[in-house]
Parts: structure tokens; C-alpha cells; sequence
């Protein structure tokens, strides 16, 4: 018979993103909304290139026992945040557990990440454990809560205008509008523009809201669809042009085009700190699932 040892969880990192993905797909796949960050980026890494986040090379990990059986991943394309798959259910013990084992393997491996980003009981017991092994202190940087599609409600009545799909011919606008959008939020972007432009292009993610004369006035983005999930993102209207329904109108549009297309999920993560947003997606039929929090390592 093996010893408990054999069987326990443990780390393991890897930059091969072959490997990450044969050793960590069923474990995504079998909860795509939680791992709906892990999931896209991996896609586009797949499709895009491994640089296509920045000139590091990504590092992933996996938490897997002697069978192989995976309870915890990340993945973490410098200089951003590495995302942490939620490390346990309702069990504040074995997320500590593992977040301790997570920290030691980082610490051991002599690296350091900014921060985390992770469903929020995993990033406060990884920050604990980060701040315990090497004295960072921890301070929330960002706290979002990601909803799932219900049954869609689209506003009535709809602005005037209709969606369409963004074409080669709008790239200009999109770069314009993703670097508009960053600084509103006053996130740092994970994609150079004209390469999220470029990306989102390549198989129609992005819908603009067009007015009677045919001019844009929001757009509303999506991610490629993985494990049947589709993530809303982003959505944003130019400053001038708010308060008159586009943004509900053009994600009502891409979220029923979602739907229609095959998704089995439709998901957007919110900001907390923004009510109005969070009141916008519930009365279009998104339900909350679960908080999520990034915590920066100062």
C-alpha cells in the first residue's frame, strides 16, 4: 500500500504551456466560470503566441496528487498578476493549505509576483501566506464580481440604432477605445491595443452599438468560446455618450448572439466600487456567482 505521502498534492511549475494544458484541461473545463480568467488566457496564448501578454515568458502551475489528480492552477504572464484558480470549496483549512504549499514552491524558486489575482477566500489566504513567508504586505488592489447570464432581459426600450459586428475597418476605433477604457478604470492594460485589437478581430470579438447615421457610440467585447464560456469584456461607451442605454443595449446584443452561437455560459465580471454597472448587468438577466479580489504585494 503507498503512503499518505505518495497521494498528497503538491506543486509543480512548469513554462510549457503543452504540458500545463494536458495535465490541467479536465480540471478548468470542469468549472468554466471560476476558471473563466485561466481559460481565455490560455486561449489566447494558444493562439496568439506566448508573448502575446509581454516579453516574459508565462509560468503555470499545477496542484496535483500522486494520481494525478488536479485540485489548484495558475497562470502567469509578467508583468502581470498570476491568476489563481480557487483552491478549494467552502474549506477555509485546505485553501490555507494550499496556498502555504503555493507560496513555499514560489519562494523556494526565488520568485516573487506583485500580487494575485484569484476567487477571493483563494487570493486572501495566498496573500496571508505570501506575507507570512516573505513580510510583503498585502493591500486589495481591485475586488470584482463575476455574474452568469440568466434569462437575457435586453432594455426596452432599446436606444435607437442596432449592433453589428467589428471589422478590420474599425481597428482604429477599437485601439482608441481600449486605451480610453484602461484609463477610465485606471487599470493597466493586459495586451498592447493594437494587439487586442488585432486578436479580438481575428474571430469577431468585439460589437459596436451604432446610432441611426451609422456612427459607434459603444462597444461591447467578448472572449473566444472555451469550455463552452463566453466572458463579456469590455464594455465601454465613450464619456460623452453615457446615459442614453448603449452600454446595455450592445452587451444585451453580444450576450444573445453568445447564446445563440452555442455558449452554454455567458459571464462579465464587474467592479464592485461601480453600482451603476452592477445594477446594468442584473436587469439585463446576470446573476452574481462569485467575488473575486487582486491583491498587490508592496
Amino acid at each position: 500500500m503507498a503512503s499518505p505521502s505518495a497521494h498528497a498534492a503538491v506543486w509543480r511549475l512548469t513554462s510549457d504551456l503543452d504540458e500545463f494544458h494536458s495535465r490541467a484541461a479536465a480540471f478548468l473545463h470542469s468549472a468554466p466560470a471560476l476558471h473563466t480568467a485561466l481559460l481565455s488566457v490560455t486561449d489566447m496564448l494558444r493562439t496568439r503566441g506566448l508573448h502575446v501578454y509581454g516579453k516574459e515568458d508565462p509560468l503555470f502551475g499545477i496542484r496535483a496528487d500522486g494520481d494525478g489528480a488536479v485540485s489548484g492552477a495558475f497562470v502567469w504572464t509578467p508583468p502581470h498578476l498570476p491568476t489563481l484558480s480557487p483552491l478549494a470549496d467552502a474549506d477555509a483549512h485546505a485553501i490555507a493549505a494550499a496556498a502555504d504549499e503555493l507560496a513555499e514552491v514560489l519562494a523556494d524558486a526565488g520568485l516573487a509576483p506583485a500580487g494575485v489575482a484569484a476567487e477571493s477566500a483563494t487570493a486572501a489566504a495566498f496573500s496571508a501566506a505570501w506575507q507570512r513567508r516573505t513580510h510583503a504586505t498585502p493591500v486589495v488592489h481591485y475586488a470584482q464580481r463575476l455574474y452568469r447570464l440568466g434569462t437575457l432581459t435586453p432594455p426596452v426600450p432599446a436606444p435607437a440604432g442596432g449592433a453589428r459586428v467589428a471589422t478590420g475597418g474599425d481597428r482604429a476605433l477599437l485601439v482608441l477605445w481600449h486605451g480610453e477604457f484602461h484609463e477610465a478604470i485606471g487599470e493597466k492594460p493586459a495586451m498592447d491595443a493594437g494587439a487586442w485589437a488585432d486578436a479580438r478581430l481575428a474571430y469577431g470579438g468585439v460589437t459596436l452599438w451604432e446610432a441611426p447615421d451609422g456612427t459607434p457610440v459603444a462597444m461591447a467585447g467578448n472572449t473566444r468560446r472555451v469550455a463552452g464560456q463566453v466572458r463579456i469584456a469590455p464594455v465601454y461607451t465613450p464619456a460623452h455618450l453615457r446615459g442614453r442605454g448603449y452600454a446595455g443595449a450592445v452587451t444585451a446584443a453580444v450576450s444573445g448572439a453568445a447564446v445563440a452561437a452555442g455558449a452554454d455560459e455567458v459571464l462579465l465580471f464587474t467592479d464592485l466600487d461601480n453600482p451603476t454597472s452592477n445594477a446594468l448587468y442584473q436587469r439585463l438577466g446576470f446573476r452574481p456567482v462569485r467575488d473575486f479580489t487582486q491583491y498587490s504585494f508592496t
